[in-house]
């Protein structure tokens, strides 16, 4: 089955079946779960502090390769495949000029665009597969890794899932404004996987500490959350990401959707 023609923007070269969404589903629960599940735990008494969840950890990875076993199980031909691997290596490298120095971040521009016109199913994938691609090439593997592959996963997921008859100038606005929403997002998210687990943040003029506290009231971890990413992400690495990726947006956008979209003509989708 062909894809549509370019200015329609509706080329989806992986075609999600209902099990695919499925298991998405489950990962994104999955990756919810292990996110937040300190504002719900109820500590043991007398414990002060929280240890990292290292088995969650362990489970994440594989849940994201059960997930991207499945997206590509039928759903890509040859060429959407290498679409795929091109895409990759370049946000691998891109994000390496930037490394979120300032908050300059390279790669969710081209995430966006490419779950755009190929569809949630390949934008999820890409948003793994260029995240742990650049973490290899960076020296960056750790225990952010699943976060990162998770979050960066839900960026091209939102991203084919924008309204999908806009298009001209009035596409570009839309994906400027997705991209400036998904920055911040992502940020709060990867702040969330961390705050946890840090201890005795106090800061000049903030009457307390910033610090989770187990056991707490959800509201009151959540304010103190709001209060610690807001000073130490949000008005920074945040906003220079989505300054970054909107100018790219605007600048480099229509060429590379129409290049995309030629590809994705030429690109076979194998119903599932």
């Amino acid at each position: 089955m062909s894809a549509p023609p370019v200015g329609t923007g509706l080329a989806t070269a992986v075609r999600v079946s209902p099990r695919s969404a499925l298991v998405m589903g489950i990962a994104s629960l999955a990756g919810l779960a292990m996110l937040t599940w300190p504002l719900l735990l109820v500590p043991a008494e007398g414990t002060d502090r929280l240890d990292p969840p290292f088995l969650f950890l362990a489970l994440l990875p594989v849940v994201l390769a059960v997930v991207l076993a499945e997206l590509s199980e039928g759903g890509m031909d040859s060429r959407v495949l290498a679409v795929l691997g091109v895409l990759t290596a370049v946000n691998a490298v891109l994000r390496g000029m930037g490394a979120g120095t300032a908050g300059v971040e390279l790669v969710f521009f081209l995430l966006i665009l490419g779950g755009r016109v190929f569809g949630p199913g390949f934008g999820f994938v890409l948003g793994c597969t260029s995240l742990f691609a650049s973490a290899l090439l960076t020296a960056g593997v750790g225990p952010w890794l699943p976060f990162q592959m998770l979050c960066a996963a839900w960026v091209g997921l939102g991203a084919g899932l924008l309204p999908r008859r806009v298009a001209g100038r009035a596409e570009v606005v839309l994906l400027v404004a997705y991209a400036v929403v998904a920055a911040y997002l992502y940020g709060l998210f990867m702040n969330l996987s961390g705050w946890p687990f840090l201890l005795g943040i106090d800061l000049p003029g903030v009457s307390e500490g910033l610090a989770f506290v187990p056991g707490d009231p959800v509201l009151d971890n959540l304010r103190r959350f709001g209060v610690y990413t807001l000073l130490t992400s949000t008005t920074s690495f945040d906003t220079g990401r989505a300054v970054t990726t909107s100018l790219c947006i605007v600048l480099l956008g229509p060429a590379i959707l129409t290049t995309l979209r030629r590809a994705a003509r030429r690109a076979t989708v194998t119903p599932g």
